[in-house]
């Protein structure tokens, strides 16, 4: 696969999880529940100004044309340079990106499995079909031996 094939599956993928009732759109709530089981809390006005960023009909929904768009934008951005923002330092990031695999990695063996990622994910109320499962599974195991380590966890969050 090629890059931009890459980024097209990764896309899709995310749309998929991030479209909790699979109707084909990502609603201001759907947006919020994986935001906020993500540990991200954020506000309705901003929820409300991210979905009528993204959205091109103006419906209040995103469609996956327009997730793909946005987050193509978004990506583009991030090569600028945001070193100045006074964000949390790189060894703070490795830090909290460590604490992350290990919840996921209940038996502390250095690999996520299926059996993990599908426990983890309804322990946090985020509970998956089996496709969906495949579907985090095929984005995060990136040298395909069914397990996810942590530098493939790294990878796939950043």
């Amino acid at each position: 696969m090629n890059v931009k094939k890459d980024n097209d599956f990764y896309l899709r993928t995310a749309f998929g999880l991030l479209d909790r009732d699979s109707d084909g759109h990502v609603t201001p709530a759907e947006l919020q529940f994986m935001l906020r089981n993500l540990g991200i809390e954020v506000s309705d006005d901003l929820i409300s100004d991210l979905i009528k960023d993204a959205s091109k009909t103006g419906n209040g929904l995103i469609d996956e044309n327009d997730f793909m768009q946005w987050v193509t934008k978004i990506q583009a951005l991030q090569g600028l340079d945001v070193t100045t923002s006074g964000g949390d330092s790189e060894e703070e990031i490795t830090r909290d990106l460590l604490a992350a695999f290990k919840v996921f990695d209940r038996d502390d063996n250095g690999y996520i499995t299926r059996d993990e990622l599908q426990a983890a994910l309804e322990m946090i109320g985020e509970p998956v079909t089996d496709a969906q499962l495949n579907q985090v599974l095929a984005l995060g195991d990136i040298d395909h031996d069914g397990r996810i380590d942590y530098e493939e966890f790294v990878k796939m969050l950043l």
